[in-house]
């Protein structure tokens, strides 16, 4: 694994604290494309509080507004193009984290999702167990296959009925790998660093 795209089934499923699982395990630099809100505390400073010694690669775009980037992108009167993006340039392995799901809107052109295909990247998909979990999980892995970009990792984040992540995990190929992560109560280095000792475990 040299490059990998974070993303969600939707909203709040845990990407980013599973981008500094990953990121940690990895010993990965990290790339944010877009921040939308929260710009005294972005995802890249969560990631370096986490994490150790990781490098953060500027964001192509920074908007005040948090929202969807193409609404926090037209309050501030700038178009996203999809030529804006670019992987950084890095010796080290990189964890590019998206936001939101897939079909998150960055203009009225296109989505998250052909931004993951324009940077030929594979892709973690964060899971949440919750009331409609099966359908935007199976979804968010049909939209993949369409696009033709690779599920490296299904990441179950928390606790999962039993029965809700067997039909989850039967949708997917026999190549892609599952990540189990358990609950984090407080968000430290140690914590983070615990999380990714487990990855170990599971012969990531």
């Amino acid at each position: 694994m040299n490059k990998l795209f974070i993303t969600g089934i939707g909203t709040e499923v845990g990407k980013t604290i599973c981008s500094a699982i990953l990121v940690q395990h990895f010993k990965a630099d990290y790339w944010k494309p877009i921040q939308s809100g929260d710009l005294d505390y972005t995802d890249s400073h969560k990631i370096q509080a986490w994490t150790e010694n990781t490098i953060c690669h500027p964001e192509a775009h920074r908007f005040k507004l948090a929202a969807s980037p193409h609404q926090s992108a037209k309050e501030e009167s700038i178009q996203i193009s999809l030529d804006d993006f670019e992987l950084p340039k890095t010796s080290n392995k990189i964890i590019v984290e998206g936001a939101g799901g897939l079909m998150v809107p960055l203009s009225d052109e296109f989505f998250m999702i052909d931004l993951i295909k324009k940077l030929e990247i594979p892709v973690a998909l964060v899971i949440r167990n919750y009331l409609g979990c099966i359908n935007h999980s199976l979804l968010s892995i049909m939209a993949l296959e369409q696009k033709k970009i690779k599920l490296e990792f299904l990441i179950l984040n928390g606790s999962f009925p039993p029965d809700t992540e067997r039909v989850i995990s039967g949708f997917i190929k026999k190549e892609t790998r599952i990540i189990h992560i358990l609950e984090i109560e407080q968000l430290t280095k140690d914590s983070i660093k615990n999380a990714a000792k487990q990855l170990i475990k599971t012969n990531l």
